[in-house]
């Protein structure tokens, strides 16, 4: 045993919050830049929004010839090969509110302050408010049930109903947790049943399916047997069907569409979540020339930000010595943030157009012409690792003449062709929608009649890869289609 001194030499990667900072803001979706950018805006005192009226940024927006020549700059150097687990989830500000100035007519300015309710609200909050399904039912309670029992019996259903229109539980169950009579919970719940929406209050799908007939006059002793035997309905058993409720072919397709135009979530018609706005971040559309397409960045999505150089020099020059530390760290990061953000734009348009260069086929002729693609083929193209790209086209959007997608929509994994040659999986995926869409009642596809239709197409496939590919588009095997096509024509 002795003790010896060695020199050894080892690479690491270094993490400094810089770098943590840039590879964050790759991955971001357009609303987490937005609520970054408010977190910093507020701790930093060297930042300020940048409103363009002085001295905008010029506007990130190049042809695709311009971009496949652009240089690398320094867009290698803010990125790692290291997915940051971490994200920041700033809530956005909302303080857009009426305008505060005084109007025409010498009205008291509206502000945030000693004001009725309603007034100085953000104006989004004031446009989104709506009847819920609740404040809907309450209103029909107070007129149906003028006796204090059985408005509180209403009541109490009320609040333990779930968002799909249901309750929780049969009505024994309920009668016996609440203490109340059964005849009396079931006489309270057989009105509320007919509330509007119909169905609401009902135990399962079949007791929401046939009040609503019974609302309508149809629940005849037909249609009574076609709700118990929901099973065979979902199995397509038809044949079976028009046995037990004594009906032929034409009066049981009759009463299968009385059924689909029912609503079995009746509650769902009062949803007021409000469905996520999708903004896209790379706008696209024909070059002025005809020839190739102009991309640019969504400038609704491009933050703007500026570093406040005269600020910063005029608190430097009064302040001792650990606040001139702690301005030169200010400092430091507002540029970096800026220079970050600038690179983010750069690095999704550089990528944007080479997707758009590998996918011209799609952008002129649809889906049928969408070609194989991966994160590897751009990152090469682009001269970026392929960790970067993945970051770069997550939760990013463009808005194209065919629709807006997100950029992971473009990579697809090949399949081989017959001819050697190779075919995107998602343009293959759409071509069996098709022909099983255009197949005749008649003449039902088998997915190895799908795979011989495909393989005269020059499409190399297996038979269980096309089951796969079905079974994603959610389309029944060809035994349940024949069923479902053919089984209530006449015989």
């Amino acid at each position: 045993m002795a003790q010896r001194l060695d020199l050894r030499q080892a690479q690491h990667l270094v993490m400094t919050p810089q770098l943590r900072q840039a590879i964050q803001l790759l991955q971001f979706s357009n609303l987490d830049v937005a609520g970054f950018i408010e977190t910093e805006l507020a701790a930093n005192p060297f930042l300020e929004r940048d409103d363009g009226a002085d001295t905008p940024e010029p506007e990130l927006a190049a042809t695709l010839p311009e971009l496949a020549a652009a240089t690398e700059r320094d867009v290698t150097d803010l990125v790692a090969d290291r997915v940051m687990e971490d994200r920041l989830t700033s809530p956005l500000d909302t303080g857009d509110v009426f305008d505060p100035g005084t109007g025409s007519d010498g009205a008291v300015p509206i502000g945030r302050g000693g004001l009725a309710a309603g007034e100085g609200r953000p104006l989004d909050e004031v446009l989104e408010q709506r009847r819920t399904l609740r404040d809907a039912l309450q209103e029909q309670i107070r007129l149906a049930f003028p006796e204090l029992p059985e408005r509180r019996l209403a009541a109490t259903l009320l609040a333990i109903l779930e968002p799909t229109g249901r309750l929780p539980a049969p009505p024994p169950t309920l009668a016996a947790q609440l203490g109340v009579d059964l005849t009396a919970l079931e006489a309270v719940r057989a009105r509320m049943q007919r509330f509007d929406p119909v169905g609401m209050f009902a135990i399962d799908l079949k007791d929401c399916l046939a009040a609503q007939l019974a609302e309508n006059n149809r629940l005849d002793p037909a249609m009574a047997c076609l709700i118990e035997h929901l099973d065979l309905v979902a199995r397509r058993d038809h044949r079976q069907l028009m046995a037990l409720c004594g009906v032929d072919a034409e009066d049981l397709a009759d009463m299968l569409a009385e059924l689909r135009a029912l609503d079995p979530k009746p509650g769902a018609l009062f949803d007021d979540t409000p469905l996520p706005l999708l903004i896209p971040d790379v706008l696209m559309r024909p070059a002025p020339d005809g020839d190739g397409w102009l991309l640019e960045m969504n400038p609704d999505t491009l933050p703007r930000l500026l570093v406040n150089d005269a600020f910063a020099t005029r608190v430097r020059a009064h302040a001792t010595e650990p606040e001139r530390a702690y301005f030169a760290e200010r400092l430091q990061s507002a540029n970096w943030l800026v220079k970050s953000l600038q690179q983010r734009a750069e690095t999704i348009l550089r990528a944007s157009a080479e997707i758009v260069r590998r996918q011209e086929g799609f952008f002129r002729n649809g889906i049928a012409h969408l070609r194989p693609l991966t994160l590897k083929d751009v990152a090469d193209a682009v001269s970026l690792h392929e960790s970067t790209i993945s970051r770069v086209t997550a939760n990013k959007y463009m808005a194209t003449p065919r629709g807006t997608f997100e950029l992971k929509f473009f990579f697809t994994t090949a399949l081989p062709g017959t001819d050697g040659g190779e075919h995107s999986a998602e343009a293959v995926r759409h071509r069996i929608r098709a022909l099983v869409q255009a197949e005749a009642v008649d003449d039902i596809l088998s997915d190895d009649a799908i795979v011989t239709i495909l393989r005269r197409e020059g499409v190399d496939i297996a038979r269980r890869t096309v089951a796969k590919y079905r079974e994603a588009l959610r389309i029944p095997s060809s035994v349940q289609r024949k069923r479902d096509k053919g089984a209530c024509l006449p015989a």
